[in-house]
């Protein structure tokens, strides 16, 4: 539906004239206010109720990203809490996702209604928004939310306890337990300045993901098992990444929660195929070492390459030298960049940091380094582990494992072969 459409629509409800309405509504929609948050302030401007005629019940399936508002009855399934910057004020926010018979769908709530995840509640003139494609209930202080005295039986899980596998960018109100494989203190640019985190990898039995937690919570160090109530999940480079915020409970338990010590193996053109993956083994060859391998230098203030001691954003540094190999890795299904860091190229070069230099300033060229790990690795197989980025440019894996095949290959065709054989 056009923006005229909209005003028309409004006008006919308000019994007002249509050119003024849809003047004004093309104003606030100049100034980026959501378009059914401009229909409701112009239903309070002329007078009329803030849903016009009382939207008729709706079934979840059926709601579509071009309704206005609508009124449902369902069980509320999550609900997480977490602080957003609107309008340039923080608010608090609640989301989270609610189901009938015939579907699911996700809500945020700007207001406290008061409801709790399994109550079963009617809402009424909730408005609906498109996000990523999908509709969304908006629940502000023209919605009204009833607490129903009878549960409404539906297919889906009622609660946020989710295995890492599982998670997905826009789940919020998550609950897990896992083990903090790895996690570090830094500090960021937040919204009021200097903020602390921390940041690191997650683990349970199905696989490690990344998380952020943006209050500092004491418990949350390498080692520990811990359980995390009302977390949300985004998006980092393709993956789902757990974020814990000042809503997030976090309680130390008292045994251990199990780790995958295995990553999925899967063939290079299948792994970008299903698209980015935060843990991830891929087996192939080694057939050339990028430019901008062996031995580098980085900026000192953002860690970014530079090229003759100038950074992209902090103009003319003094680099502080590192390792790296940007290697092109086939299986004859694809091809990906592996990215190896210093500790995975000191291992490859065979020496360290020092050795570098030293065979660089004898040799009066630094390319002589990246020569001696292309010798080392070039041709050969290598089994690799990490974290698989997929993007418009292709597929980049940032390694944290990497070693070669030894096996003979002639043994591997064999016991192929007998396991298509049964």
């Amino acid at each position: 539906m056009d923006i005229d459409s909209h005003a028309g629509e409004l006008a006919s409800d308000l019994g007002v004239e249509k050119q003024e309405v849809v003047a004004d509504l093309k104003t606030l929609l100049e100034y980026d206010v959501p378009l059914n948050e401009a229909k409701q302030s112009l239903r309070r401007k002329y007078g009329g109720t803030s849903g016009g005629t009382s939207p008729t019940a709706t079934s979840i399936g059926d709601i579509t990203t071009t309704d206005s508002s609508v009124t449902i009855t369902g069980r509320v399934l999550t609900l997480g809490t977490r602080t957003i910057m609107y309008n340039g004020e923080e608010r608090t926010i609640s989301e989270g996702e609610i189901a009938d018979e015939t579907g699911v769908i996700s809500y945020t709530a700007w207001d406290t209604f008061g409801f709790e995840v399994g109550d079963t509640i009617t809402i009424g003139n909730a408005g609906v928004r498109e996000w990523d494609g999908e509709p969304q209930l908006n629940l502000n202080e023209n919605t009204s939310v009833t607490t129903e005295s009878e549960s409404l039986s539906v297919p889906y899980e009622i609660g946020g306890e989710r295995s890492l596998v599982d998670l997905e960018p826009g789940d919020r109100g998550v609950v897990v337990e896992v083990t903090v494989i790895e996690c570090e203190q830094r500090t960021i640019d937040g919204r009021s300045g200097p903020t602390d985190i921390l940041s690191g990898v997650l683990g349970d039995d199905t696989t490690r993901l990344p998380f952020t937690d943006w209050d500092v919570h004491p418990e949350i160090e390498p080692g520990a098992s811990v359980r995390l109530d009302d977390c949300y999940v985004r998006e980092h480079r393709g993956v789902p990444s757990v974020n814990v915020s000042e809503f997030t409970t976090v309680e130390l338990l008292d045994r251990s929660v199990a780790v995958t010590e295995t990553a999925p193996t899967m063939a290079i053109g299948t792994a970008i195929t299903e698209g980015s993956t935060f843990d991830v083994e891929l087996h192939g060859t080694v057939i050339d070492v990028r430019d901008g391998s062996g031995l580098i230098q980085r900026c000192p203030e953002c860690n970014r390459v530079i090229q003759n001691g100038q950074c992209r954003s902090h103009g003319a540094v003094s680099g502080v030298d590192d390792l790296r190999v940007k290697a092109i890795f086939d299986d004859g299904t694809g091809t990906a960049t592996v990215v190896l860091g210093r500790e995975l190229t000191e291992r490859v070069y065979g020496g360290t940091i020092e050795d570098a230099r030293d065979q660089a300033r004898d040799a009066m060229d630094k390319d002589v380094v990246t020569t001696t790990i292309a010798e080392e690795i070039v041709g050969f197989e290598h089994r690799v582990r990490g974290s698989l980025s997929v993007d418009e440019y292709g597929a980049t894996l940032d390694a944290t494992e990497f070693e070669p095949i030894t096996d003979d290959p002639t043994d591997r065709a064999r016991t192929l072969l007998a396991e298509v054989d049964g």
